[in-house]
């Protein structure tokens, strides 16, 4: 079946997703705050120098999906790590990495006349900047677990291609925290921002390279590898900076049950089929967003990519209504978005996602300089002008849950 999206609404989910943009200084600024304290921590003086610590950022500043905050009151989450890369679970406790780690930190505080406190968090140590500033750095401390990491997986048969970038992690809530142990909780941030590039496919790096020779044209000179992830939007960030937002405002009141971003990032990933617009990539994950969930006839499971032991949906099972939350959002999200994009008309666009976006941003993006409709030009754009068939999404939701599918390895 043909599908089509207006092209005012195209042209609205463009201008929303750049609304939604951070502004490039936010993430030269991050990127500057954390070098720095790489090159704190290696140092004359520094008490780790000798460990070669590696310190790099993480998470959605990583993956290029950051949002503006809601309010100016909220801060950006600024997730690091940082792996003292010649030591191994055999040297060294979880707590004395990060006794280790956070004295440094602390230090590093002092030495830049940060006034508050450095936190302590489960997993992390939180660098509070200025009020000014708008941001804050959480750093998790962690170890190099490649060996560890591509045993564990191929003894189980199962995909070990990003296992050179696995690292063991600390977390003062485990029971292993106070010894010396092989039992260290697992991550690996780069593997998976190595994976979700690869869900991007040709579209970030044909963009990538259209950036890079605009970079060239003004006399810089630069390799495709200079270009960061960040400064590439593809439909795939696009469309997850929406959903995101979305999310947040649909549980601003319910913060403890709204889906996390790794979820709704993850799930997005897997749906993506290449679409080159934003309109067409929405509406196609949100149709395809179930895919990848899966139920063991006792839990659900949604897998980290990088590492098929690990489930993201693990609190789903403790926590039920998570579950609920989530599938109920991913029907709102749906309903909304489809309804939007049938019409014509900003301002109504702007009234069906208003409760859901924020009035604020919606009346912000229809008030934008946004091209008005020639007369006599069409009302519909059909998929095959902006995208291929094959990956052209259905704009028909049903309205019964799917059930997800069971997944490999699970009697």
């Amino acid at each position: 079946m043909a599908v089509t999206i207006t092209k005012q609404a195209e042209a609205y989910l463009e201008a929303l997703a750049k609304a939604l943009e951070i502004p490039s200084a936010r993430y030269e600024q991050a990127e500057k705050s954390y070098k720095s304290l790489g090159d704190w921590l290696h140092r004359d003086a520094s008490s780790v120098r000798d460990h070669d610590p590696d310190i790099f950022v993480q998470g959605s500043f990583r993956l290029g999906t950051v949002i503006r905050p809601i309010s100016d009151d909220e801060e950006y989450d600024v997730d690091c790590a940082c792996s003292l890369t010649s030591l191994s679970k055999s040297d060294l406790s979880q707590h004395d990495l990060k006794d280790m780690l956070g004295e440094e930190i602390k230090l590093y505080r002092d030495s830049k006349g940060i006034k508050k406190p450095v936190h302590e968090g489960r997993r992390c140590w939180r660098l509070e900047y200025a009020d000014g500033a708008q941001f804050h750095m959480d750093i998790v401390p962690c170890i190099p677990n490649a060996e560890d990491q591509r045993l564990l997986l191929e003894a189980r048969s199962l995909d070990a291609t990003y296992a050179d970038t696995a690292i063991a992690i600390t977390d003062n809530e485990v029971a292993a925290y106070d010894v010396i142990t092989d039992d260290w909780p697992r991550s690996n941030p780069r593997g998976y921002a190595e994976w979700f590039k690869s869900r991007m496919g040709d579209v970030f790096l044909r963009r990538r390279q259209q950036i890079l020779e605009e970079v060239r044209a003004e006399g810089v000179t630069a390799s495709v590898e200079d270009i960061p992830t960040y400064r590439v939007r593809t439909p795939l960030q696009s469309a997850i900076m929406i959903l995101k937002r979305h999310r947040d405002t649909m549980f601003a009141d319910d913060p403890t049950d709204k889906p996390i971003s790794i979820i709704i990032s993850s799930l997005a990933a897997h749906a993506y089929q290449g679409e080159e617009t934003i309109g067409y990539a929405l509406l196609s994950i949100l149709n395809r967003m179930e895919e990848a969930i899966e139920h063991d006839g006792t839990k659900y499971v949604i897998k980290n990519q990088t590492d098929a032991l690990e489930n993201f949906a693990d609190k789903w099972e403790e926590h039920p209504e998570r579950a609920s939350a989530f599938f109920e959002w991913l029907k709102q999200a749906r309903e909304d978005f489809s309804a939007a994009s049938r019409l014509v008309e900003h301002r109504r666009m702007s009234t069906v996602l208003a409760d859901r976006m924020g009035r604020h941003l919606t009346d912000q993006v229809s008030d934008a300089a946004l091209q008005p409709t020639q007369p006599g030009s069409p009302g519909l754009v059909k998929a095959a002008g902006v995208a291929s068939a094959a990956s052209a999404p259905s704009v028909s939701f049903a309205d019964a849950p799917r059930t997800p599918k069971k997944p490999d390895g699970f009697a």
